[in-house]
């Protein structure tokens, strides 16, 4: 037996509105990008800096969140596993894209634009459940600054 991790865990700014649909049998589906950057000195002292692009999916109540309280800029720790899906486009060429399936999304970044720290997860986020902002455990005890995680 082998054992095996497919787990994801990003910080990063949302580049888009989320773009919310439903599927043939009902199912609500949010997809979004969410940008992450890098930042080092190279040999000779130079600072760099990387930018990648996470394509993010969302389903049933965490879609209701997304299209609720998650806009463009605002910034998002998103958990959950990578998926790559494929399909032949109008061409007849195969096509792959591999995206973050969300389990649990926190957003640290409220309307206001302060840190916020209001967690869903897909266990919780049932479409009837969902229709306002839960308050994390972490958001009743002593409030952290992003600036204070170490990476």
């Amino acid at each position: 037996m082998s054992n095996s991790l497919n787990k994801v865990q990003i910080i990063g700014n949302l580049t888009a509105e989320p773009e919310v649909r439903e599927t043939p049998n009902g199912q609500k589906v949010a997809t979004f990008s969410v940008a992450t950057n890098r930042k080092w000195k190279d040999a000779s002292g130079m600072l760099q800096e990387e930018v990648e692009y996470h394509n993010c999916v969302a389903w049933r109540g965490l879609a209701d969140i997304a299209e609720q309280y998650m806009h463009k800029g605002k910034k998002v720790y998103v958990e959950g596993y990578l998926k790559t899906r494929s399909w032949d486009d109008t061409a007849g060429v195969k096509r792959y894209k591999t995206e973050i399936v969300s389990d649990n999304v926190i957003l640290l970044s409220t309307a206001g634009g302060s840190n916020g720290g209001e967690s869903y997860n897909q266990a919780d986020a049932a479409p009837a459940e969902q229709t306002a902002p839960r308050k994390s455990k972490a958001k009743a005890e002593e409030s952290i600054s992003i600036e204070d995680i170490p990476f």
